[in-house]
């Protein structure tokens, strides 16, 4: 079981397992973290929950909402309605070094100044192989 929280401790939440976990690129995922790479943990929907609070939401596309703490602004995790799973970020982990991410994606909308270096599967876009299925 992984859990976690927002910075000021008002939301927590864990999860039962974790499926994959991603370093993505898009424009959205950088600007919504500040940083020009996202990491997030992959979980089944049914896996996870909210323990303690109520995140505050917002759509950041059309099937994408975002959900963060409205008191500290804590980005704390994503839903899509196109996918049964909720993308949660790791830098809101209890235990930081628990999760590392497997892949890379939306490599195609990665910033040129930032060098990646790690022998990581790469895909261009958002459709991610199975982690099962994955060539080193």
């Amino acid at each position: 079981m992984i859990s976690g929280g927002c910075y000021c401790g008002r939301i927590r939440y864990e999860a039962d397992s974790v499926f994959d976990a991603i370093y993505c690129h898009c424009s959205i995922c950088r600007r919504i973290s500040g940083a020009p790479v996202y990491a997030g943990l992959v979980t089944p929907s049914t896996s996870f929950r909210i323990r303690s609070g109520s995140p505050a939401s917002f759509a950041s596309s059309e099937h994408g909402t975002r959900w963060f703490c409205a008191i500290c602004g804590t980005q704390l995790y994503c839903t899509d309605t196109h996918n049964p799973y909720v993308s949660i970020a790791i830098g809101t982990l209890d235990e930081l070094s628990a999760i590392t991410p497997k892949i890379h994606q939306w490599t195609a909308s990665q910033l040129a100044w930032f060098e990646i270096s790690d022998e990581l599967p790469r895909v261009h876009d958002g459709t991610l192989p199975h982690p099962a299925k994955r060539q080193p």
